[in-house]
């Protein structure tokens, strides 16, 4: 009987201790400096935030605040309904990685062309149907992802991609000629289409 009402303390002691330590965790991510998950937030101390995630927030648009951003390294604004960017989002000259996946994109957001720093770029699970010239203006992106849109070619500029490493870019409406000519534009690239 001892024996059992010891384990039974135990495990409930194990328990306790668990919840505390996530607990502990999740309060220590939320307070870690220069990430943000609210906009309103992020707002009130704009030149502090380095990584805002607003992923799954039914989006619809983002604010012209955006752009007072100007230390932002890393923006999540995937799974949202976002259709068009502000033209403010060109002035996050520090930005490194932009998550746009599963929006509803119908063409590239042209002010993303100035952001000179970007490395990582995700488009996937949008509709673009275009990729258009201004994508060669982008000198420092490694990482291109444009998985599961309606692409049915990819402008010659993606050439001047010299740091491109990877490009994703499958469930596209490529031909077997257009995928061809990209692997020709980018021969030191890694390139998925399937």
């Amino acid at each position: 009987m001892n024996f059992r009402i010891t384990l039974n303390y135990l495990q409930k002691i194990t328990i306790g201790l668990l919840f505390l330590m996530n607990l502990s965790c999740e309060i220590q991510a939320c307070e870690e400096p220069g990430i943000y998950r609210d906009l309103t937030k992020a707002f009130q101390n704009p030149l502090d935030v380095r990584v805002l995630i607003l992923s799954e927030q039914k989006l619809k648009a983002l604010p012209e605040k955006i752009g007072q951003l100007k230390n932002l390294q890393m923006l999540d604004l995937s799974d949202n309904q976002l259709i068009i960017l502000p033209k403010e989002i060109r002035q996050l000259k520090n930005l490194q990685e932009l998550f746009l996946n599963y929006n509803q994109l119908t063409t590239f957001p042209k002010e993303i062309e100035q952001l000179k720093s970007l490395h990582k770029l995700y488009l996937s699970n949008n509709q673009l149907t275009i990729l258009p010239v201004e994508i060669g203006q982008l000198q420092n992106l490694q990482e291109l992802n444009l998985w599961n849109n309606q692409l049915k070619t990819i402008s010659k500029e993606i050439e001047q991609l010299k740091n491109l490493q990877t490009l994703y870019l499958r469930n596209n409406q490529f031909s077997i000629e257009e995928k061809e000519r990209i692997r020709k534009l980018l021969p030191k690239c890694q390139i998925y289409f399937e």
